[in-house]
């Protein structure tokens, strides 16, 4: 295997036989040998994929296509009917939490077992333990049997134990939906840091915005094949609209195909985006640190209840730099029935000088898109300072 690669996948061909009606006893396969017939099911078909050393992938995709049976090819829990899969140091898996955890011992005992089952040694466990159960805000209830446990204290426990064996590659299935909100950004954040120390990390998700934060490219998988692949700013837009166009559901239909950098239902339609400074100038580059406003109108094709207004900053070369929404910002929701406008000012706009995008989304509180605009305004900002990095962070110095 080449040193920059972590993992090589080779036409990998993954099928499941599906019994119609399998006897379950040995009697029963004796005597009703017609319950035995089943279908064989392609799941994976050819594929073949290279990822590198400390780089962050999202697998997307429709329910079936195959994104978890390819993340369990990769850990080894199932292997493939045909194809290879190499990969270069020690695996972490984040599938089903918890798995192998004890009921009746305790959630320190568990923490050994467990840990043990990723490899680690009681000297390595020893050395982490403090380490695990600070991240687990559970010291008060460590020497309680897990069974004790409510199911988030358990997938909190679990959790931690699985970020903290420093592995080299780490394969992670919808599960950062972990505990209440405090902890789950907990997780995410500690999710960055462990990208940053050069982990190798696969996530599969539905959620594209935790994979555009996290993934330096997307894998979409279809039919059990890669669809496409590339940044995740490039692929999603392609998946939404593929989605749109094949889900029965009306309120997701999408948009006419072709259409890349908008996708929804468009029963309210974004009909202009405009940006003012604090000297109510309009399109002028913005000064780091002053006041911006976007204000966008849209009119109404169709009523909409619990709707969902949204923007999200990038840079030009993709970092994804800000996010907001009324819905995370609990706002109440609104039921638009006419045509009218949003806007959303930004008191410090403190982005460094740079080209930046923006995009504009309304919703419904489903998360579902009635008309999202990628790329629908461009702006600059100049500074004075001679900072580097994203943003600029206010700030004071002390020297004694």
């Amino acid at each position: 295997m080449p040193q920059e690669d972590a993992i090589i996948i080779k036409n990998v061909e993954k099928k499941f036989r599906v019994f119609y009606d399998k006897g379950q006893s040995f009697k029963e396969k004796l005597i009703f040998t017609s319950r035995n017939r089943y279908e064989e099911r392609s799941v994976l078909n050819g594929v073949s994929l290279n990822i590198k050393r400390g780089e962050a992938i999202g697998l997307i995709g429709h329910n079936g296509c195959g994104k978890s049976t390819l993340l369990k090819l990769m850990t080894r829990i199932l292997y493939p009917d045909r194809g290879t899969i190499s990969i270069a140091g020690r695996v972490s898996s984040l599938l089903e939490l918890g798995a192998g955890f004890h009921p009746d011992m305790s959630g320190r005992e568990n923490i050994y077992t467990n840990a043990s089952i990723f490899g680690l040694t009681k000297k390595e466990i020893d050395r982490r333990l403090d380490d695990i159960i600070r991240f687990s805000e559970l010291a008060e209830f460590i020497d309680n049997p897990v069974r004790t446990y409510s199911s988030g204290m358990y997938m909190r426990l679990a959790f931690s134990v699985a970020i903290n064996v420093d592995a080299d590659v780490l394969l992670i299935d919808e599960i950062l939906a972990v505990g209440d909100a405090n902890f789950q950004a907990k997780c995410f954040n500690r999710l960055k840091e462990i990208k940053a120390s050069g982990t190798t990390i696969v996530i599969v998700s539905h959620s594209l915005s935790q994979i555009e934060q996290m993934c330096d490219r997307t894998i979409w998988l279809n039919d059990g094949k890669i669809c496409a692949e590339g940044s995740p700013r490039d692929i999603h837009p392609l998946y939404m609209e593929f989605m749109g166009r094949n889900m029965k559901n009306p309120d997701v239909a999408g948009t006419a195909a072709g259409s890349m950098t908008r996708w929804g239902n468009q029963d309210i339609k974004i009909s202009s985006v405009k940006l003012t400074d604090d000297n109510g100038s309009e399109g002028e580059p913005v000064r780091t640190g002053s006041s911006v406003t976007f204000s966008i109108d849209y009119e109404v094709i169709n009523p909409v209840a619990d709707v969902v207004f949204g923007i999200a900053i990038y840079r030009a070369d993709g970092v994804h730099c800000y996010g907001t929404n009324t819905k995370i910002d609990r706002l109440s929701a609104f039921d638009i029935k006419e045509n009218g406008s949003f806007s959303i000012t930004i008191e410090k706009m403190n982005l460094l000088p740079a080209e930046y995008i923006l995009d504009v989304s309304i919703e419904n509180s489903e998360s579902i898109p009635i008309d999202y605009y990628k790329d629908v305004l461009r702006f600059v900002t100049y500074s004075s300072y001679e900072e580097q990095g994203c943003c600029r962070l206010d700030h004071r110095w002390i020297t004694e």
